[in-house]
């Protein structure tokens, strides 16, 4: 897997010119305004693990659709709330069972995992529970992809934002300490929601997918976004329509209204999410923002070597918020 992509200097500068619509922001609000509140319910789950509390989570997300989670919260007492992680997913992955998510917890953080609406059926180790009620498709990237309104990633990325909020309702959770993460679609869903919810306390955004779709469009032919080729290669009289409605969601535009500190990663021989669709997201990011770069790898990235640094990072960011913990 040799690189293919702009050498690391050229990566570092840049900064392509990415179409955002003029109603980028009023889209957004109008979208945002729009939903009632995420209304959490919190039931306890017996996980068989009595160093964490588990909780199976639903929450109203998009229109009113329920949304489930995972809530993991370390069971030692705290003396003040604690702070949390709420963790986005790959594409096509569910949230799984529990006993996947324990590295939070285990550093004294609580974790919310959301499940993507209407993914997750197809392994039953990333097993999802959320169904999508305007349906489901293989190919969720293009699923309404004609329409701005009626786009699949609408409706996800309005979730992610409610996620932060479901997450901020629990009483173990200081609502001011609240971090967003993910990997790929969960990377791409942690930036959006760092555009959209400049309030949180930081965002970690492994190997993001949905970042400057028409040049990782044009540069690889692999999944998930030759879902895009092929949609164009058939519609051939429509790829004007779909470019700018993936304007709404690329992950480029987002960064550009994102505050909170947010730590990168990107694989140069990512042939995935190529590592200039990561660097054009990077780059436009508003807020102090870190990178870790990985030579030799690609969509893996830093794989599960990367929790020691973003610990770390973390634990940075948190001692950096001022205030007593608990008070927001």
């Amino acid at each position: 897997m040799p690189l293919f992509d702009l050498p690391l200097d050229e990566l570092a500068g840049y900064r392509p010119a990415v179409h955002r619509p003029d109603d980028f922001d009023d889209f957004w609000k109008t979208t945002l305004d729009a939903q009632g509140p995420a209304a959490p319910v919190f039931t306890p789950v017996d996980a068989g693990l009595p160093l964490v509390e588990v909780y199976d989570v639903t929450f109203s997300g998009y229109g009113g659709a329920p949304i489930r989670c995972w809530l993991v919260l370390p069971a030692a007492p705290a003396s003040a709330p604690v702070p949390c992680v709420v963790q986005y997913l790959g594409y096509g992955r569910g949230r799984g069972e529990p006993y996947s998510w324990l590295t939070w917890p285990a550093a004294g953080y609580a974790t919310l995992v959301m499940d993507s609406r209407g993914q997750g059926m197809v392994s039953a180790e990333h097993l999802g529970a959320t169904p999508d009620p305007l349906g489901a498709t293989q190919g969720m990237l293009t699923h309404g992809v004609l329409d701005r309104d009626g786009y699949y990633y609408r409706r996800l990325y309005t979730d992610a934002v409610l996620a932060v909020e479901a997450a901020r309702a629990h009483p173990a959770v200081d609502p001011a300490r609240v971090l967003v993460a993910g990997v790929s679609q969960g990377g791409g869903l942690a930036l959006a929601v760092a555009g959209l919810r400049p309030d949180v306390a930081g965002a970690l955004v492994d190997v993001p997918f949905l970042c400057h779709f028409r040049r990782g469009v044009e540069l690889v032919g692999t999944e998930p976004y030759a879902e895009i080729t092929r949609f164009c290669a058939a519609n051939r009289g429509v790829i004007d329509r779909v470019f700018d409605t993936l304007s709404y969601v690329d992950g480029v535009n987002h960064a550009a209204r994102a505050t909170a500190p947010a730590l990168f990663s990107v694989g140069l021989m990512d042939q995935t999410c190529p590592p200039s669709t990561v660097y054009a997201a990077f780059n436009a990011y508003a807020g102090p923002a870190e990178i870790v770069v990985h030579p030799f790898n690609g969509h893996e990235g830093g794989a599960s070597t990367r929790l020691r640094g973003q610990l770390a990072w973390a634990e940075k960011v948190i001692a950096s918020i001022p205030g007593e913990p608990g008070q927001s």
